[in-house]
């Protein structure tokens, strides 16, 4: 159809300048519904307001919409102080359970930084729930308040549980923190501890468990200027898992809890509500389930958290000022599946890393291994079939030829939840007579696992494993003593350090222990993993999983007594968690406990936390160097040390600007060093090397940012506030 203006001269019949220095860019015309008109023209333009076209002369709307608030979004700081979680009453100090929490408290004026912390809020206005959402949160009020009330069993009840400093915080930018004692040692400067640990995200509405909370990740960045007296910087962030983000949306919790929601009818209860949601597409488990709450490891040059129900998600420290992303969870090029321990072990010879998942599902167990640059090892998997009960394996150990599972009486019994009395679907099992399953590190398959029963040991965790000739292999490891507690009543546990020896062609086996006292989260030197060693760092329960002190293990006095050659206690009302052994590296010296040792430490009666630094070689593990944290940091798990070189390597590698990057001999240059990057993994072209920097495009009841060298991605905006979400 020919234009009616198509011979009359210039087709310009409306304009608007934006005026001297203002500028924009491509316009968006954007139609009024069908009631308001029919005309082609009836509609506005849109730039950065909107503007009137069916006038001759472009004018504003009379009424022109008032502008949107910011969005509460991750990365931005809040300008006032917020040192309660939302969770808790406008009053601060008793929250919505009706008892008073343990919060940050006013400090000395001498110890505490002049700044006051700047707290950011993760939290967007959640949506309107779907008409099958509001249907499950009701059925989940009927079970939470009639069916299973969490005050009905303590070891549940967030009352007791979520007291004192396991009650949750709000997430903290990178902060400043005063060195207020010594400085840091030359060899820590520039590093960065990181410790994961659980800290919900919302108010528990039924039974909680301390393995339930979501996975945050606090983290200090030591100085490297100013002679280890400069400030640190201690920032904490939610690991963006599935779970946290589905329930940030929805505003409330959506996912039932694994270690207290599923017990006797109400754990079924709650697992048909949770099958609903599936259906109704409220929860879709290809996203995973876990909490990545547990631990952290580090290997082919990326930093992952932790937790044993899920895959690793892939975490990016900031070298400029600590800051955490989490940039997503990692199926390393779609070849890991279900799950991976939390305890990998990196070999400190080859580089490589070993590990395992288990589950309720034969096989029971999985073993596998990642090269040195982090390549997943595909088809070299090994399935432990001899595994014939499914059985908690939260740890193992490796040597320089073998492995070592062990098989405890922690078991996996889900017919338990409609038994007489109701049960949960994991829980010990007094009848089993625990083992230890040995298998070479390069297996093909578990036909070569050799298991052998050691009564009555039960370890969570362990220590290290080595070889002694071709027949002896000596694992150390605290056992738990009481493992009819492990998981509902941990006060009551106590674990006792044990070395035991197994002779592999003979089959006899032999244990001593090292230490009456209550210990376990135990580090040792990481270059000594697999190979023997002498020295153990421990905390002491009091009762676990609080540390009331540091205990350091001598193995070469096993045999003649207690093996506890230096210990220091934090002192009344002061607690930590897992203590972790930095070397000093090369310029000190070479032996194996020349280093430091380092945690969090909280002070309950001031509610202060620290980090503290500890002279490994002393006898009293003394105090090196302190910094007073701006904020309260939760107790957690387990922690790591990087150095400022793992930092800086940890850093992904930018592609060349396709546009400009190749020109010439240049070009050519370029070309070469990123294929040196694909090659040595620096760089994975099936992740796409697009900038999706083009465009938009919306079909299929979903939004795509486009680039035309690249796969769309897919987005969503929120519709409460606008907020603006990379789904991948």
């Amino acid at each position: 159809m020919t234009s009616p203006f198509a011979v009359r001269g210039d087709c310009v019949v409306v304009a608007q300048d934006f005026g001297p220095g203002c500028f924009s860019g491509e316009s968006f015309f954007m139609p009024v519904v069908p009631s308001q008109g029919e005309e082609e023209d009836d509609g506005y333009v849109m730039f950065t307001d909107l503007l009137s076209v069916r006038n001759r002369i472009l004018s504003y709307p009379k009424k022109p919409f008032a502008p949107t608030p910011a969005a509460l979004v991750i990365s931005e700081v809040e300008t006032k102080e917020k040192p309660e979680r939302l969770m808790r009453t406008k009053g601060g100090s008793a929250d919505n359970f009706g008892y008073r929490s343990s919060i940050q408290g006013p400090s000395s004026p001498k110890q505490m930084p002049q700044t006051k912390p700047q707290y950011s809020s993760s939290r967007t206005r959640s949506r309107e729930p779907s008409a099958a959402a509001t249907l499950c949160i009701a059925l989940d009020e009927i079970i939470n308040n009639f069916i299973d009330p969490p005050h009905l069993r303590s070891s549940v009840d967030p009352r007791y549980v979520l007291s004192d400093n396991w009650a949750p915080v709000n997430e903290l930018p990178p902060t400043a923190c005063p060195v207020i004692r010594g400085a840091i040692p030359t060899c820590l400067r520039g590093g960065i501890y990181i410790r994961n640990g659980p800290n919900p995200q919302y108010l528990p509405r039924g039974p909680h468990h301390l393995f339930d909370g979501d996975g945050m990740l606090n983290a200090l960045l030591l100085p490297n200027d100013g002679g280890g007296v400069a400030p640190a910087t201690l920032c904490s962030r939610y690991v963006h898992t599935y779970k946290y983000l589905l329930e940030r949306d929805a505003g409330r919790p959506v996912l039932p809890n694994v270690f207290s929601g599923f017990h006797g009818a109400a754990g079924i209860a709650r697992g048909a509500v949770a099958a609903a949601r599936i259906l109704t597409g409220q929860i879709n488990l290809a996203g995973g389930v876990g909490l990545a709450n547990t631990s952290l490891a580090f290997f082919g040059g990326r930093l992952y958290a932790l937790g044993e129900s899920d895959l690793p998600y892939a975490i990016r420290i900031s070298p400029e000022d600590g800051d955490i992303t989490t940039l997503g969870r990692c199926d390393f090029e779609g070849k890991l599946s279900m799950g991976m321990t939390a305890h990998p072990k990196k070999d400190p010879a080859t580089g490589e890393l070993f590990a395992f998942r288990y589950g309720p599902v034969p096989p029971f167990l999985t073993y596998f291994r990642f090269d040195a640059m982090g390549k997943y090892k595909m088809g070299e998997d090994v399935p432990i079939f001899s595994l014939a009960q499914p059985s908690m394996v939260h740890d193992f150990a490796i040597t320089e030829r073998f492995v070592i599972f062990p098989d405890i009486q922690i078991v996996m019994k889900p017919m338990d939840m409609v038994a007489s009395g109701g049960g949960s679907p994991v829980g010990s099992d007094r009848g089993k007579v625990p083992r230890l399953g040995i298998l070479p590190k390069y297996a093909r398959s578990d036909a070569e696992m050799i298991w052998f029963e050691v009564p009555g040991f039960n370890p969570m965790h362990a220590l290290n494993a080595w070889e002694e000739g071709d027949n002896t292999i000596v694992l150390v490891a605290p056992n738990v003593l009481s493992i009819e507690h492990a998981l509902e009543r941990m006060e009551l546990v106590h674990s006792s350090v044990e070395m035991v020896r197994i002779e592999l062609q003979s089959g006899v086996i032999s244990r001593t222990p090292l230490s009456a006292e209550n210990l376990d989260f135990g580090v040792i030197h990481p270059s000594y993993v697999g190979r023997k060693n002498r020295f153990a760092y421990l905390g002491v329960g009091d009762p676990m999983p609080k540390i009331s002190g540091v205990r350091k293990l001598d193995f070469s006095l096993c045999g003649r007594g207690d093996c506890v050659v230096a210990a220091r206690d934090f002192g009344p009302g002061c607690f930590g968690g897992e203590p972790f052994f930095v070397p000093a590296g090369p310029n000190r010296g070479e032996e194996e406990d020349d280093g430091y040792v380092v945690l969090y430490v909280h002070n309950e009666n001031n509610r202060e936390s620290k980090f503290i630094i500890m002279d490994a070689r002393s006898p009293q593990l003394d105090l090196v160097a302190e910094v007073i944290l701006p904020s309260r940091v939760p107790y957690g798990f387990h922690g790591l040390f990087l150095t400022q070189d793992e930092i800086t390597a940890q850093r992904p590698p930018v592609p060349p600007n396709v546009f400009f990057g190749f020109h010439g001999t240049i070009g050519i240059a370029r070309a070469a060093v990123a294929a040196a990057r694909i090659l040595t993994r620096q760089i994975n072209p099936a992740g796409g090397v697009g900038l999706s920097n083009t465009s938009l495009a919306f079909f299929g009841g979903q939004l795509y940012a486009l680039g035309e060298f690249d796969l769309p991605y897919t987005i969503r905006i929120s519709p409460e506030d606008g907020n603006i979400t990379t789904l991948g």
